[in-house]
């Protein structure tokens, strides 16, 4: 049975199934947002790996750095170089204070020594709409809600924010080959459930998740959606939890973000 809980970037579901029993028969899905960056502004009713056993990672996708095509720049560096001729003239758009679009905002000034504008929409959606309207002049979106306006001619994609180039998206060099060094924004899907629930459990779940996401008709499934079917080991999905951990708290930090 599928449990919808909408709202504040994943966590109020989140935090919903944080007081589920620890019997192994609630599983949580979680992104970045959710499970790294949320705890890190809100206070919350959960603390991630410490209320939750990871399972296993499910897709992945790296943001992707898209403009309006009326916009100049038809490069990253192009885009480097409108910033820096007019600071704060350029606005960039994203799914709310403190999402992966926000933090890829922030980076994107750190990194290239530039300073542009945020602004905050409620979701993605509204973000990229606002986009393709020509109101806001990029934004570092997710690859799922990105990728078909893309395609539909609506958006120009820069550059793929991942450390490698992306399968879907041949022929789009990565934020780094554009020259943006350092420059990694991947997102990441994945199940968990309640910490307690025994481990024959969470290796049960996780042998026959990775069964069900090698299946090409799953693959063919998520390839639609603009991301790859990907699996781990419990220990590999903790491990990759506290590696964005560690990374986005210090652009946090360092870009000095913060939420109201």
């Amino acid at each position: 049975m599928v449990d919808n809980r909408p709202g504040a970037g994943g966590s109020l579901g989140t935090g919903i199934a944080a007081t589920s029993p620890a019997d192994g028969y609630t599983l949580v899905v979680g992104s970045v947002a959710p499970i790294v960056l949320n705890p890190m502004f809100y206070k919350l009713k959960y603390v991630s790996l410490r209320d939750f056993e990871p399972i296993s990672v499910i897709a992945a996708a790296p943001q992707l750095i898209v403009v309006n095509p009326s916009t100049p720049a038809k490069s990253v560096q192009e885009l480097v170089a409108l910033a820096k001729a007019s600071p704060n003239a350029l606005n960039y758009g994203s799914s709310g204070a403190g999402t992966l679009p926000h933090i890829g905002g922030e980076m994107f000034k750190i990194v290239a020594g530039v300073s542009v504008a945020h602004i905050p929409y409620k979701g993605s959606v509204p973000a990229l709409l606002d986009l393709i309207g020509g109101r806001v002049q990029v934004v570092f979106a997710d690859m799922p809600v990105a990728l078909p306006h893309v395609k539909a001619g609506k958006l120009r994609a820069l550059a793929v924010a991942g450390p490698k180039p992306f399968p879907l998206t041949s022929g789009i060099p990565t934020a780094i080959e554009a020259g943006l060094l350092g420059f990694v924004l991947d997102n990441w899907w994945g199940l968990l459930t309640m910490k307690g629930v025994p481990a024959a459990i969470i290796n049960k779940v996780n042998a026959e998740l990775v069964k069900a996401l090698a299946q090409p008709d799953v693959i063919e499934r998520y390839t639609a959606m603009g991301v790859e079917s990907v699996t781990s080991t419990p220990r590999g999905f903790s491990d990759i939890i506290r590696r964005d951990e560690k990374i986005f708290s210090k652009v946090v930090k360092d870009a000095g973000i913060t939420v109201e």
